[in-house]
């Protein structure tokens, strides 16, 4: 589930998609700064809370038991080798990522490079992490549509990263996002990589979903 904004005289209504139904937030009129959009997001923790670059907020419900169970899967395996290879942090979805182009977003499960970590300052580790990750992974949801998704994938490749994983679990497709790279299609059945990025990371979604 996904709310929009809607601006309504000093206040943000936020209208449930496919739903009449309408949550009213009083909200700053010239938008948030960083820190205040933190601290909204720090005292609503029991939504995931995003900020496109445009300002728009939008507020995405607890994901159901499925989707909690496949993100938890993805971040076993990643957090596994991430132990091994040792060469940056692994984020779930609970992270949120300050992005070039002003927008904050909370991918399913996102990796830095430890470089690229080591080189944040204490307070900026502390808040949302004001870069965008290496690669990041987005599970679809029965609440979200595809070509949306798909545009979100591509502005992470617009901001930095170098490989992003949309992930469909209704069709059994995985959409692999890369810099200067048309998209590519693979099937759940076909062992996915980590490629340059994530080294000798490999995996078959088909095992898990």
């Amino acid at each position: 589930m996904v709310l929009e904004t809607r601006n309504f005289r000093n206040k943000t209504v936020l209208k449930r998609k496919q739903a009449v139904q309408y949550l009213s937030l009083s909200l700053p009129d010239d938008g948030f700064t960083d820190d205040q959009f933190f601290e909204f997001c720090r005292k609503n923790d029991n939504l995931r809370i995003e900020r496109t670059s445009k300002g728009e907020i939008l507020i995405m419900a607890l994901t159901g038991g499925k989707t909690g169970i496949r993100n938890s899967e993805l971040n076993a395996d990643f957090v596994i080798w991430n132990r091994k290879n040792k060469a940056g942090q692994v984020f779930d979805s609970s992270t949120g990522f300050k992005l070039p182009s002003g927008a904050t977003y909370s991918p399913d499960l996102a990796w830095v490079s430890k470089e690229r970590w080591e080189s944040l300052t204490e307070q900026q580790r502390e808040k949302h992490v004001p870069l965008c990750p290496d690669f990041v992974v987005e599970l679809l949801s029965s609440s979200q549509d595809l070509g949306p998704m798909k545009d979100k994938l591509d502005e992470y490749i617009e901001n930095g990263c170098q490989l992003g994983w949309l992930i469909n679990p209704y069709n059994k497709k995985t959409y692999v996002f890369r810099p200067n790279s048309p998209m590519e299609s693979m099937p759940f059945e076909q062992e996915i990589t980590g490629a340059e990025v994530l080294k000798d990371f490999k995996i078959t979604l088909s095992e898990i979903f």
